[in-house]
């Protein structure tokens, strides 16, 4: 792979040097219009009222280059999805190859993985909110605990692997959301939106916009509580954002960002087999209570320096904490003995701040358009493990300072990145992108564990404190290449591959959990994703993308299930070997209507498949009888599929979601044991439906989650908020009644 970077390197410093040679750009451009960010099309399809079904990013887009890669685009607000409750089966039933968890009926956490990428928390995807980080730790902890409301959510754009050499290292590639802006034209416009459920739902959001001369603002406040498909499962949140731009001139602009958000879920813990089989929704946790707070700022600025030169400028940093408090053994069926609890903590303090710069130009009488920036990220965090009360209640403070710490860490760490991509227009219809990311790493962990030993009645008989320094910094680069071709303007084929890395987060190096070991010697994961593809292009009666793809996984990190001395099931968390996946995504939608009748009618019918067929093995390992086995958390098929009927005030839709085994672990166990965090999640089904009926300014929301009832699980957790199984809901019914001034 050497000589391959040596030539992406060659290849932008070749073009680089005539950044300067734009004046015959604009005269070029009649010749290669291609070189106009202002002419590439938008793939998009919309229904007779003008509603965006489906859509991708354009080749350039909020100082971004996507050309040739794989990529998503979902509003929200046009879908029939129920926003109150954040229902991602929902929300994303139209990105391809999704293996989605789901914990909570009221869509806290956003839990999407793919490709055999572990969904916990979207852990492997660079999530972000209007272009920052939000997750806990990009380098050492990139869990997502806020997840963006979607009812103030305007679009979600996905990008896969591809998205490493501008975003990030990760295999998953890029989650974005971007906020809705703020309203042009008017000083204030109101926004009330009040949802009613099963299970003691209730959610309240408001929103302000307006637009008053070189200022503008977007803010909301969101209220959600409920009580839970299963006892001891209720909870509450609010949210507020703040949204502030003002126009310094015709050029340049700022804004401001602030985002709060706070929870506290009460956690009813996870089941066996055999608990999930007699009855899903009992539990036997009363005292297992989990809160988030998390605080993100933001600060943009934008200057054109002319219509072909931009520059961005992004400041973020975070503000937070998760605190986790239970009786949670590694017999899940063991009865709470009423005795002190499992009482977890997490600081998060970091910033950031990452500029960009975009230039359109010509090279050797080729037009292009080349994306330089650089990242420079800080963090200091802090987990501290211990002794939590005897009692029911949400009580996060420490009974024993003393002797009742299992460990305490601190991680500090620094990135900086500095990355390049370039577009090369070789003519109309073909196009190349090069790109290379530079990584500096350094991440460091300093604290103490101790050894703690019990009598019979629970109390320490002794605790013997071990110190612990670990430093870890490293330099490398990766690299990529992509590829366009346009034969028409109906149809685009595209394919690109780019490297991937992954460092070892905090819990690789030391979290304590009753059911879980940690390998001390594991090492940080590399390989490459690679797409190949076909897609529609700007068809306004269907619209398809149809792509194949490989992703190679060296020295994966995952678990693996061993009995100890004591004949009692522990995984072990360790570096498993080389795993593949291979597989076909594919997705269509047309108004079968419109087809059948080639011309509009006030009635539409919107028909959309979406399929993924994925093959996965572990080629290599060095553990015994892992080679050849499944890759966990693949199931081998993947489909959404769903119909929405209507004009533009009535519509009605259903949703269908299958998807077939896939294992937890890389032994492939298909029994739980006494844990359950391993085994075979089943097949499963599952369908939803909903109407709504839109009347000027005011908007009423029917949807019925789950028509069926079916009784299934996407998720055997490990820690919180298990372990063990965790039940998906049952059917529900929800209710929104929406009004705009």
């Amino acid at each position: 792979m050497t000589s391959k970077v040596s030539n992406l390197i060659w290849m932008l410093a070749l073009c680089s040097g005539a950044l300067a040679q734009d004046t015959s750009f604009s005269k070029l451009q009649t010749k290669n219009s291609q070189a106009d960010t202002s002419y590439l099309p938008k793939f998009i399809i919309k229904n007779k009222q003008g509603e965006i079904e489906f859509s991708r990013m354009k080749s350039i887009e909020n100082m971004g280059i996507y050309e040739g890669k794989k990529t998503e685009v979902i509003i929200p607000e046009l879908s029939m999805a129920n926003l109150a409750t954040n229902n991602a089966r929902q929300v994303f039933s139209r990105v391809a190859g999704l293996n989605i968890w789901e914990n909570d009926g009221a869509g806290l956490q956003l839990n999407i993985g793919g490709r055999g990428l572990d969904p916990g928390r979207s852990s492997n995807f660079n999530v972000r909110q209007n272009g920052y980080d939000i997750s806990a730790d990009a380098l050492g902890y990139p869990e997502s605990y806020y997840t963006p409301p979607m009812e103030a959510t305007g679009k979600i754009q996905i990008v896969r692997g591809a998205a490493s050499l501008q975003y990030g290292t990760q295999f998953g590639g890029l989650v974005n959301f971007e906020m809705k802006k703020p309203v042009e034209n008017r000083k204030l416009e109101m926004q009330i939106r009040q949802s009613f459920g099963s299970f003691g739902f209730y959610n309240a959001f408001t929103s302000f916009s307006g637009s008053i001369k070189k200022f503008s603002y977007y803010s909301f406040y969101q209220y959600k509580r409920m009580d839970g498909w299963r006892a001891n499962s209720e909870l509450e949140s609010h949210t507020v954002y703040t949204n502030l731009n003002y126009r310094l001139s015709k050029k340049t602009t700022i804004g401001l960002d602030y985002t709060h958000m706070n929870y506290l879920a009460h956690q009813p813990g996870g089941l066996t087999d055999a608990m999930f089989e007699e009855n899903p929704r009992q539990t036997n946790r009363e005292r297992n209570w989990f809160a988030v707070n998390w605080n993100l700022f933001a600060l943009h600025f934008n200057h054109a320096f002319s219509s072909r030169s931009e520059f961005n400028l992004r400041t973020f940093g975070l503000h937070a904490h998760r605190y986790a408090v239970g009786f949670r053994p590694n017999r899940v069926a063991t009865t709470d003995n009423d005795g002190v609890r499992d009482l977890l903590k997490g600081e998060f303090r970091n910033y950031g701040a990452e500029a960009r710069y975009l230039k359109k130009y010509v090279c050797r009488r080729m037009a292009m358009v080349f994306l330089g920036g650089t990242r420079y990220y800080r963090g200091h965090n802090q987990t501290v493990q211990g002794l939590g009360s005897q009692g029911k209640d949400a009580d996060f403070k420490f009974i024993n300072t003393q002797n009742g710490i299992a460990n305490d860490y601190e991680f500090p760490n620094d990135n900086i990145s500095v990355f390049a991509e370039n577009i090369i227009y070789v003519n109309n219809h073909f196009s190349i992108t090069p790109g290379l990311r530079f990584e500096y790493i350094h991440t460091r962990a300093k604290g103490f564990y101790n050894t703690i030993q019990f009598d019979l009645a629970g109390n320490i008989i002794s605790s013997t404190q071990t110190h612990e320094t670990r430093n870890n910094e490293r330099r490398f680069v990766i690299g990529g290449i992509g590829f366009s071709y346009k034969p028409k303007r109906s149809i685009e084929l595209y394919s690109n591959i780019s490297q991937n890395y992954r460092s070892i987060t905090f819990s690789d190096m030391r979290v304590t959990n009753p059911s879980q070991m940690i390998d001390s010697n594991l090492s940080d994961e590399r390989g490459y994703s690679l797409d190949i593809g076909i897609r529609s292009n700007n068809i306004k009666l269907y619209t398809y993308d149809v792509s194949a793809f490989l992703l190679n996984y060296n020295n994966r990190i995952g678990e693996i299930q061993y009995y100890d001395a004591s004949n009692r099931v522990l995984r072990l968390r360790t570096n498993i070997g080389r795993a593949v996946m291979t597989g076909v995504e594919s997705y269509a939608e047309t108004d079968i209507l419109q087809l059948i009748r080639k011309k509009q009618k006030p009635l539409s019918a919107v028909l959309f498949l979406n399929a993924a067929y994925i093959h996965s093995a572990y080629l290599s390992s060095k553990t015994p009888g892992v080679e050849g086995n499944e890759v966990e958390f693949v199931p081998d098929l993947n489909i959404k599929s769903g119909l929405r009927v209507g004009n533009k005030k009535l519509k009605g839709s259903v949703q269908f979601t299958y998807l077939s085994d896939q294992f937890t672990d890389a032994t492939n166990a298909v029994e739980g044991g006494v844990s359950s965090v391993a085994g075979l999640i089943p097949a499963y089904y599952v369908m939803d439906a909903g109407i709504s009926y839109q009347a000027k300014r005011l908007k009423i929301e029917l949807t019925c989650n789950n028509i069926t009832n079916n009784m299934f699980f996407t998720r055997r957790a490990t820690g919180y908020p298990g372990p063990g199984i965790i039940p998906s809901d049952g059917r529900g019914f929800f209710f929104t009644a929406g009004y705009k001034l």
